[in-house]
Formats: C-alpha cells, sequence, structure tokens
C-alpha cells in the first residue's frame, strides 16, 4: 500500500464535527446570501431608493477597501496565539456582533422611511454595510482557515469542505428561497407587508441564523495542524501573500471572473422586471439545486481523471458554451415566461453540478498554497491565504454588483422617489429602452451570455498555476514527515528530551 493511500486512509475529524462546521457554515451563508449582488443592489436602489450612482460607487469602494481589509485581517489572525488556538477565539466572538449589525443594515429603510433626504440614508448605507463587512471578515478569514487546519488529513478537508458546501446550500440556501416568495406576496398585494418591511423581516432572520449556527464552529471544531512557535510580522505577512504564486493566479483569476459574477445581479431584475414574479427563480434554480446534489458525486470521478486545475477549465468552458445556447434559444421569447422558464431550467440543470464543483475545488486549491509556504517557508499561514478566499469572494460580489447596479440606467432602467402626504418616500421602477432594444432585452443578454463567455477569462491564469501532479504529491509527502517531527517536539518526545 502506498504511503500516498494510507495518509488518505488517516481520519482525524469525526460526523459531528463535520456536521457542526457544516450548520456553522450555513447559518453564515444564510445572512450573506442576502448581501450577494443579486439582492444588495434592488435593495438599495428600489427599496432604499439611492441613487444608481451612490450605490455603484459605495459598493466599488468597499471593494476596494476589502483589499486591504481582508488580508489585513489574515495577518492579524496568523499572529494570534491562544490556549484555544488561532481561529477558534475569532469564530467564538465575532456571532454576536455580526447577527446585530444584520439586523440593522436590513432594516435601514424602515429606520429611515421618515427621511426624505437622499445624503442621510447614503450615510447610513457606508456606515451599516462597512461595519457588517468588518465583523464578517473577522469571522469567514478565520471559518475558512479552519477548513485547511482541521486536520493534516486531505481526505479530511475534502470532506469538511464537501459538508460545509453542502449543508450551506439546504440550510443557508433558504433565504434566497424565501425572500423572492415574500417580495411576490407583498408586491401583489397578498400579504400587508411592503418590501421595507420585507427586507427588515430577512435581516432579522438572518440575524438569529447567524447567532444561532455560525456559533457552532466556534464551540464545536478544533485545530489539529500543528503550529509553528514563530510569529510573522503584519508586514512579513503582506510578503508571504505576494510571494505564494499559486495563491496568486487564483486570486487574479477570481479578479477576472467578475464579469461572469454580473449574472445573478441581472437574474433578479429579469425575474422582477421582466416576468413580472420572483418566485419564478425558485422553480428555475431548483433544477440547478437537483443538479448541485450530483456534483458531490461527480466529483470524486473526476479527480480520478482530472487535477483541480483541468476541472476549472472543464467548468469555464462548459459554462460558456451554455450561456452562449440559453441565450439563442430565447432570443425571442425572453419575455414569455412558459418559455423562458424552461429554457432557463436547461441552463441550471446543465450548469448546476458544476456551480458544487467550483464551490470546492478552489477552497482545496488555497489549502494547497497554505501547504505550499509552509513547505517552503516553514511558517503556515492560513489566516493570510483564506483572507484571500474572502476578498476574492466578496470583491467579486462587490465589483459584479457596481457594474450592474452602474449599466442598469444605460439599458433604459428608471427609478423615481415619491414622497407621500404622510412623509414616507415610495420608489417607482420602470423599463424603458436603450441602443434600439427594450431594457428587458437587455437584462436577458446580461443574465445569460454575456457574463458566462466573458468569464472565460478568468481561465487565463490557471496556465500558469503549477500546484499539482509530482510536485504537490512531494510536497504532502515532505509535509507529513515535518509535522510528525513538530508534533513529537511539541509533546517533548524529541531526540533532545532530558
Amino acid at each position: 500500500m502506498s504511503e500516498n493511500k494510507n495518509n488518505a486512509e488517516v481520519r482525524y475529524v469525526g460526523v459531528k464535527e463535520n456536521l457542526a462546521y457544516g450548520f456553522a457554515n450555513a447559518g453564515q451563508v444564510f445572512g450573506y446570501n442576502l448581501f450577494a449582488g443579486s439582492f444588495l443592489s434592488m435593495f438599495f436602489v428600489k427599496v432604499f431608493g439611492i441613487p444608481f450612482q451612490a450605490v455603484s460607487t459605495m459598493i466599488l469602494v468597499l471593494g476596494i477597501w476589502d483589499t486591504i481589509n481582508d488580508p489585513l485581517m489574515g495577518s492579524v489572525i496568523d499572529r494570534t496565539r491562544t490556549r484555544y488556538g488561532k481561529l477558534r477565539p475569532y469564530l467564538l466572538i465575532v456571532p454576536l456582533p455580526l447577527s446585530i449589525i444584520t439586523v440593522l443594515f436590513w432594516s435601514g429603510p424602515l429606520i429611515m422611511q421618515n427621511v426624505s433626504g437622499v445624503v442621510p440614508k447614503i450615510f447610513y448605507m457606508y456606515i451599516s454595510y462597512f461595519i457588517w463587512e468588518f465583523f464578517y471578515t473577522l469571522g469567514d478569514v478565520p471559518f475558512w482557515g479552519m477548513s485547511s487546519a482541521i486536520s493534516p488529513s486531505p481526505s479530511d478537508r475534502t470532506r469538511a469542505i464537501s459538508g460545509a458546501r453542502f449543508i450551506s446550500g439546504l440550510v443557508g440556501g433558504l433565504s434566497g428561497t424565501i425572500l423572492p416568495v415574500l417580495i411576490d406576496l407583498s408586491q401583489n398585494n397578498v400579504i400587508s407587508w411592503n418590501l421595507k418591511q420585507v427586507f427588515a423581516f430577512m435581516g432579522m432572520l438572518a440575524g438569529l441564523f447567524v447567532i444561532g449556527l455560525f456559533s457552532l464552529a466556534g464551540i464545536f471544531t478544533r485545530e489539529r495542524v500543528v503550529q509553528s512557535v514563530q510569529e510573522n510580522s503584519i508586514l512579513d505577512s503582506f510578503r508571504y501573500l505576494f510571494k505564494n504564486k499559486p495563491l496568486m493566479m487564483i486570486v487574479l483569476s477570481n479578479v477576472l471572473a467578475t464579469v461572469s459574477a454580473i449574472a445573478s445581479v441581472f437574474g433578479s431584475y429579469y425575474y422582477n422586471e421582466v416576468l413580472n414574479l420572483m418566485s419564478l427563480s425558485l422553480v428555475v434554480s431548483l433544477f440547478g439545486t437537483l443538479s448541485g446534489y450530483v456534483g458531490y458525486a461527480v466529483l470524486p470521478l473526476l479527480k480520478k481523471k482530472l487535477d483541480n486545475r483541468q476541472i476549472i477549465f472543464m467548468i469555464l468552458i462548459t459554462r460558456a458554451v451554455v450561456g452562449a445556447i440559453t441565450f439563442l434559444a430565447g432570443y425571442k421569447y425572453y419575455d414569455v415566461w412558459y418559455v423562458a422558464v424552461p429554457i432557463l431550467a436547461f441552463q441550471n440543470l446543465a450548469c448546476g453540478f458544476l456551480g458544487t464543483i467550483n464551490m470546492i475545488v478552489p477552497t482545496e486549491m488555497i489549502g494547497d498554497t497554505v501547504d505550499y509556504m509552509e513547505w517552503k517557508t516553514g511558517v503556515r499561514n492560513e489566516g493570510i491565504s483564506f483572507s484571500v478566499l474572502t476578498f476574492v469572494g466578496k470583491l467579486t460580489s462587490s465589483a459584479s454588483t457596481s457594474i450592474a447596479t452602474a449599466l442598469l440606467p444605460l439599458i433604459g432602467y428608471t427609478v423615481v422617489n415619491n414622497t407621500l402626504a404622510d412623509g414616507t418616500v415610495e420608489t417607482i421602477a420602470s423599463c424603458t429602452s436603450a441602443g434600439g432594444h427594450p431594457t428587458e432585452f437587455w437584462l436577458w443578454t446580461f443574465f445569460t451570455v454575456v457574463p458566462n463567455v466573458l468569464g472565460l477569462m478568468s481561465a487565463i491564469p490557471f496556465f500558469f498555476y503549477d500546484l499539482r501532479g509530482k510536485k504537490l504529491k512531494q510536497i504532502r509527502a515532505d509535509m507529513k514527515i515535518r509535522r510528525e517531527e513538530l508534533s513529537r517536539k511539541a509533546s517533548g518526545g524529541g531526540k533532545n528530551e532530558e
């Protein structure tokens, strides 16, 4: 039996710990999905009544801030040394303040409903979003860092990541199911809540999920990878980040993938403004959800034939082809729901399992880059490395939301704020036309073909990603020996023991 096979069979993490880690991710994702571009732009523009330009600028500014904030928090985490580890203390502390600011953020339109001026709303938007970003980063970086520190075994890490993604898809994804239904019920006067009250309710629900589930990560998970005694300075951590070439290729790829992320933003507007029923998105996404579960079964089979880089290439090419087919199939029928919905269902069915795989593989690759730099320098930096995962995720979401929001008035989407007799402000949105085509056509185009075709650019950096094959196997074998030696020294079992 080979050494690699023996390594794969060692299991340190039990079922209960994996479940706790998975449900913790579900609690975090339930709240984060509301902040994803698909709802955030609509919340600011249509519900809060803030101008397109202000929303686009703020999201871009805070996205740029994240390029500094996330690695900074990561380097601070890497310097943390406590009896509970360097990651768990943050997972124990963060859930409460993150829960509170989540509630306050989504309650903004209600809190400010009697304010007619735009400036106070923009101020509230900036402050609440900035505070939420800070605490989210302080929790998300150590959470994904734990996926690498939870075990020295690659198979354990894969199980932890897969379990977290799977459970968050089932439970955390509920926010993306509940909100469209409530929006439809509100806009069709089935319930008495207006959109401000709908989003405030979702904020309170998200706060409960954060405090109730995300807390499980700090309470029940453990760090098992032996950390070096040496603590890098913050400046050294940033130097480390830029010396990690494989990690930089992942970062660059994700930055280029920003253009593909605009699909989710335009998708929300498409369902709401073109098909006039947000709940249809749930019907379509159901097919992607079902095929997404297939992804968990397909991934181990793919890994027998392809390495992680090749899997990424396969995902990007397939998405581009399916996106082009979807656009052409619905070119003349994008505003006919009984034609458009089956076409979009086909797209989601074809790409759903790819989305599942794409959530797991890049996270594994970042874990490999942590091992690589520990092998190269002797210092392990989960904090700074996994801050990149949160940074690129938020940067992609922020930049895509900013770009999509800025494009909305250019394709003929308009919003007007009217002050009612009782002093409250009502926001009215409408679609016109641009470039000889109705706004509805542009929403379809930017929802289907444009993001997926332009997303092919994100494959370029992976041509220079070399952490694979024999090199990766050698690193894992060397690190197994090195960690065993560190464990003996830490327990007083080294050769110099007296």
